[in-house]
């Protein structure tokens, strides 16, 4: 997924940060992709996400309480699997999320998401056009 990021970056020239509380790697050769290590926990790089996106910028998470917390901020977010979060369907997710960590917490085993794999990549690079595309006409 990252090498689809990072050739959208390099082909129309956008500014891509990478934000994580770990060293990340850049692709060599490509002024257009940046990091920022953010320290401490998880929560500390959606907190920077957050506190840094604006409305117009485009985001990519799988992380739904960051997506809800950025759709409500007018950022465009898209998940891993290449389905855009939108205020029509954000809080649906999150709600669901939370009745499934419910149901884990209960000891209920609710299994979890299935493999990525090559349909998925693809949904997620056309999904990532369809955006940048809107967002740079």
């Amino acid at each position: 997924m990252k090498e689809i990021v990072y050739r959208a970056a390099r082909r129309l020239e956008i500014r891509t940060v990478l934000v994580a509380n770990r060293r990340l790697w850049t692709p060599p050769g490509n002024p257009h992709v940046s990091t920022e290590w953010v320290h401490g926990g998880p929560d500390v790089a959606d907190s920077h996400i957050a506190e840094h996106a604006s409305e117009g910028d485009l985001a990519i998470t799988a992380d739904i309480p960051l997506a809800a917390t950025l759709v409500e901020k007018g950022v465009l977010v898209l998940d891993h699997r290449g389905e855009v979060y939108t205020e029509a369907n954000v809080r649906e997710r999150l709600s669901v999320r939370d009745f499934m960590a419910s149901l884990r917490d209960a000891g209920i085993d609710t299994g979890g998401p299935g493999s990525y794999g090559p349909g998925d990549k693809r949904a997620f690079a056309n999904a990532l056009d369809r955006t940048l595309t809107r967002i740079l006409d």
